[in-house]
């Protein structure tokens, strides 16, 4: 199970736990009143109390048709009944016969919020009569604290099918970056190093560059070449020193630049079309001439020499 999927095994289990129980017994109690749709409605609203965190409860019959009303706190819509919920998103996953489900996360169509839905199976006399459902909308869950973030590996996603298919029909030529690629990458080495820069993606190619200060990291600037040769741009970006939390040292920006521009410069069919560097994480980001990108931690694109990039074992597609 990878982070992602941890994280959301853990958001559902945490609140699996919390409503599984009171969800069982108001299975028990609609079960005792399933054949008096009114009593039932009535069932579900004292039940709002007891259920942390759901906005709306109803039920369902083992055909997917909704038999009572939905019962929100303070309303309760008659218009509900009978409707064929079958096609719904929390009905596309295996339906318990006994226990608890929680759907995946779907659009409430009463709400228009990120919802949930949580499934408690009916029965009388063992046998199922349909399913009691509660919603959860997502904003309105407890946050959990954020595990720690595992240790980032070399991955790489293959580009577009289209641009692989003709990319030894092409070859590099040559931009206004490129022409002036010791230039902007003095320059980039200083605006990361003393001028609050943490993040920027150079685009060799069509020849800019993307920066994010760390004074305003919800926004960034885009600079043409001519700016970003330009040795008064420090100017424009005020002294700010380098940052502790940093995980890239500052000693190693130039090593890593300079890396870029090799692998631009390498091979005139396979050619680093854009990179990026982030000082806070320690990854970078690469994406060639065949669209393949690759997103790896410092030490390990430092370690790589131009054979790995190169050489016929690695794909860069």
């Amino acid at each position: 199970m990878n982070p992602l999927q941890q994280a959301i095994a853990s958001k559902k289990e945490a609140l699996a736990t919390n409503i599984g129980k009171p969800l069982e017994e108001l299975a028990e109690r609609c079960a005792q009143q399933w054949d008096d749709i009114d009593a039932l409605d009535e069932i579900l609203n004292s039940a709002h109390n007891e259920i942390p965190y759901t906005h709306l409860l109803f039920a369902l019959n083992v055909d997917g048709v909704q038999r009572s009303s939905n019962v929100e706190r303070n309303l309760t819509d008659l218009s509900w009944r009978g409707l064929d919920q079958s096609k719904r998103p929390y009905l596309m996953k295996n339906l318990p016969y006994r226990g608890i489900m929680l759907s995946s996360v779907y659009m409430s169509a009463a709400t228009h919020k990120q919802c949930i839905t949580g499934l408690h199976a009916v029965s009388r006399d063992d046998k199922l009569l349909g399913f009691v459902c509660a919603d959860f909308s997502v904003p309105d869950l407890p946050q959990q604290a954020q595990e720690p973030q595992s240790k980032f590996h070399w991955t790489q996603y293959r580009g577009d099918p289209a641009v692989r298919g003709t990319v030894f029909l092409q070859q590099r030529v040559p931009s206004l970056l490129d022409e002036h690629i010791d230039e902007v990458l003095t320059l980039l080495n200083a605006l990361m190093s003393d001028h609050g820069v943490f993040h920027a993606k150079i685009h060799f190619s069509s020849g800019r560059c993307s920066l994010w200060l760390l004074e305003d990291p919800y926004g960034y600037r885009i600079h043409n070449v001519d700016e970003i040769i330009d040795p008064d741009i420090c100017l424009a970006y005020p002294l700010y020193p380098y940052s502790e939390k940093a995980l890239i040292p500052a000693d190693k920006i130039l090593l890593i630049l300079e890396q870029f521009r090799q692998l631009r410069f390498a091979d005139e069919t396979i050619y680093l079309r854009s990179s990026s560097i982030n000082l806070m994480n320690g990854i970078l980001g690469l994406t060639f001439s065949c669209d393949g990108s690759h997103y790896m931690p410092y030490e390990e694109f430092l370690e790589r020499d131009l054979a790995f990039w190169l050489g016929e074992g690695n794909d860069q597609s």
